[in-house]
């Protein structure tokens, strides 16, 4: 995750909490990604900041640093020396393709050159560990072709020298959207404050957030014609509760709006506020945090360094 933004509970439903999960099932390397922050323009300080506060929010998720690494991504610099490796073999028309990038430079005069290379250095940061599995969204399933693509050009050209990852992903989350507009998915990039619920949100805005939530012009739920605003409050409520769609149905059918915020409410702020506890404690104790991501990149960094090797030795460059 890019440490730009406030962590939502989308980020959690929809990645933290399966990242969880399989803690138990694969070696996994989580990665606080600051060199695609830095694509748009951080203010040196707040990007320090958010770098320790998204570290501290993956513990407090529950993601066990004795069971797996979490690492800052410029803290192993084989990330960016791999990433310019595979610029040299990635050509300019597949990442102008990438419908990020498109959608994003649609929106500005003119864009950094990091913006289009960004798919690359996510490339580079799954190949580097020779990733068998990438647990990401379907709204990043472009980007992990191209790692593939990337990936089988490089072992054409040079011999076999990566893993293609898999593009089967284990245990995809929920798909939150946007409070104030659920045709759009809940984004920590957008600023609106009927949007999206943070993770470090107190509960009276919580509530607020969610009691303000789009709807639609039926008086009660009847699934069979909600509105993708319900729909997607029932989704947040089920996604936080762990029920069936079988149960969803019978408890909420024919209940009034109101009710329906004022239970989602309850629900999300139930699961944050002993998530939240965890956070400040994680974040009082001094050097705790530090700590934890200093071994998390010394533990990945011989995987980095081996393979950044086998790379130079296949491209002819001096090791």
């Amino acid at each position: 995750m890019q440490p730009s933004g406030n962590l939502h509970i989308g980020n959690y439903l929809g990645a933290l909490k399966n990242w969880v999960r399989i803690q138990d099932e694969y070696e996994c390397i989580f990665c606080i990604v600051d060199l695609h922050a830095v694509t748009l323009y951080q203010e040196p300080a707040a990007l320090r900041a958010k770098i320790a506060e998204i570290a501290a929010l993956y513990l407090a998720a529950g993601i066990d640093p004795q069971k797996c690494s979490i690492m800052v991504q410029s803290a192993v610099p084989a990330h960016a020396e791999l990433a310019w490796m595979l610029t040299c073999v990635t050509p300019v028309g597949w990442l102008e393709r990438m419908t990020q990038y498109k959608a994003k430079s649609a929106k500005q005069e003119s864009v950094g050159d990091g913006l289009l290379q960004y798919p690359v250095l996510m490339a580079a940061d799954i190949l580097l560990y020779q990733a068998g599995i990438v647990p990401v969204g379907e709204d990043q399933a472009q980007h992990l072709e191209l790692t593939r693509d990337v990936a089988q050009r490089f072992n054409s050209l040079y011999g076999d020298t990566f893993v293609v990852p898999g593009t089967s992903l284990p245990a995809v989350g929920a798909r939150i959207m946007g409070l104030d507009d659920p045709t759009l998915k809940m984004s920590k990039s957008e600023t609106g404050a009927g949007h999206a619920v943070a993770l470090l949100d107190p509960p009276d805005k919580i509530r607020k957030t969610i009691m303000r939530a789009t709807t639609d012009s039926n008086p009660a739920v009847d699934l069979d014609t909600a509105g993708p605003g319900v729909l997607n409050l029932l989704a947040i409520y089920q996604a936080f509760a762990d029920v069936s769609d079988e149960e969803i149905k019978r408890h909420f059918t024919g209940l009034r709006y109101g009710e329906l915020k004022k239970q989602v409410a309850d629900m999300v702020i139930a699961h944050l506020e002993p998530f939240q506890e965890r956070y400040r404690r994680i974040t009082a104790e001094p050097g705790y945090l530090a700590g934890v991501l200093r071994e998390g990149a010394a533990r990945v960094e011989p995987i980095a360094d081996s393979t950044v090797r086998l790379v130079k030795e296949r491209m002819g460059l001096y090791t």
